[in-house]
This record gives structure tokens, C-alpha cells and sequence, in this order.
């Protein structure tokens, strides 16, 4: 069984709904924080009466669009040159896969601005990428809205709904979110090992040409 941080019950216990929004706004700039224990625990709070359920999703919406919208700041501030020198530095990484990988996003970024929001991790991270093509942003945070009051008010609810059962809705989402970062560092693993034997033979060849 999950347990609520202090610090997030402290900010729903001093602001009410805008501490709700506040915390989840922070989950969106740094993942690790659990949005899977925010959610219902707000949602559990609008049972007892400490907030209202509608300023619950209001807010916790709010948060996630404003934290979505720093991440979108700083890929534009970035811009697609910076990225592609950043991304040309690292050890494995080709320009030509950042070629693919914005072809991608250009081809199906809509969709995954929106339904990236309802993946942990990802949801804070398809942002950047949004900013560095300039995604316009009308559509961006209309698809970020969208996506974010879906995921939101499921668990809100979910909160909501079960009282003081609340912890049982962050054990599934706990689960959800291990096995999404297990599949993400498993393709980062088979990346990393399928980049290191093409480079093999080509190193070989030359040892045997000298």
C-alpha cells in the first residue's frame, strides 16, 4: 500500500485544490514525483470535503497543462539545431536518428501529445519534443488538455469513489508504471547492444586491413 508523501498532503492542506495542481504541476517537470498517489489522494480529499471534486479536476488539470507548457518553453528555447548538436554528442546516437526520430513526430505527434499523457514518464517528455518542431501551440495544449483531463479524472475519481480505499487505485497504477519503464529501458538496452554490433564488424575489418 502506497503512503502520501507529507509534503503533498501539506500543499492540499494549506491551498486546498490549488496545492492539488501545484503537485501535479511539479510531477510534470520532474517524473519521478507520484502522480499515481496525487490523483486519488486528491480525489479522497474532495470526499472528506477538504476540496471540492470539481476544483479537484480543475486544478489538477490546470497543473498538468502548466507543467506540459514549461517542458513545450524549453524544447522551443532549445530548438531543433541545439538538439541535433546536443543528441550528435552522445556515445551510439546519429544525426540520422534524429532525422527518423523527427520525421516520426511529424507524422504522428498529435497522437502522441495526446495520448502521451496518459503514460508515466512519457507524458512529461513528449513536451520537449513538441516545443523543438513548434508544434503549434493552440493544438498542443488543446491535445494536452484533453489527454491530461482523461488521465486526471479517472484517478480523481477513482479517489473519490473509493474513500479511504484510495491506496488501492496507486498499487495498479504503481504496477502500470513498472512495467512501462521496464519496456523503455528493455528498447534502450536492445538500441544500445544493436548500435554496438554494427560498429563490431567495422571495427574488425580494419584491425584486418592493417
Amino acid at each position: 500500500m502506497t503512503a502520501a508523501p507529507q509534503w503533498i498532503n501539506g500543499l492540499m492542506d494549506t491551498l486546498g485544490a490549488p496545492g492539488a495542481g501545484l503537485a501535479i504541476a511539479l510531477e510534470n517537470l520532474f517524473p519521478p514525483l507520484p502522480s499515481e498517489v496525487i490523483l486519488p489522494l486528491a480525489g479522497f480529499a474532495a470526499s472528506t470535503g477538504r476540496m471540492s471534486l470539481w476544483a479537484a479536476l480543475l486544478w489538477t488539470t490546470a497543473g498538468s497543462v502548466i507543467g506540459a507548457l514549461a517542458l513545450y518553453g524549453v524544447g522551443a528555447l532549445l530548438g531543433r539545431d541545439r538538439t541535433v548538436a546536443i543528441a550528435a554528442r552522445l556515445p551510439l546516437v546519429k544525426t540520422r536518428d534524429i532525422e527518423k526520430t523527427e520525421g516520426w513526430f511529424l507524422r504522428h505527434g498529435t497522437k502522441a501529445v495526446f495520448f502521451g499523457r496518459m503514460i508515466p514518464i512519457f507524458r512529461s517528455l513528449i513536451s520537449v519534443p513538441a516545443g523543438v518542431e513548434r508544434m503549434p501551440l493552440p493544438v498542443f495544449l488543446g491535445l494536452t488538455t484533453l489527454g491530461s483531463a482523461l488521465w486526471n479524472t479517472a484517478f480523481v475519481m477513482a479517489g473519490y469513489t473509493l474513500g479511504a480505499n484510495w491506496t488501492q487505485v496507486t498499487d495498479v497504477v504503481s504496477t502500470y508504471s513498472k512495467i512501462v519503464l521496464a519496456l523503455a529501458a528493455a528498447a534502450v538496452v536492445a538500441f544500445v547492444a544493436v548500435r554496438l554490433l554494427r560498429r563490431r564488424p567495422a571495427s574488425s575489418e580494419v584491425s584486418e586491413s592493417s
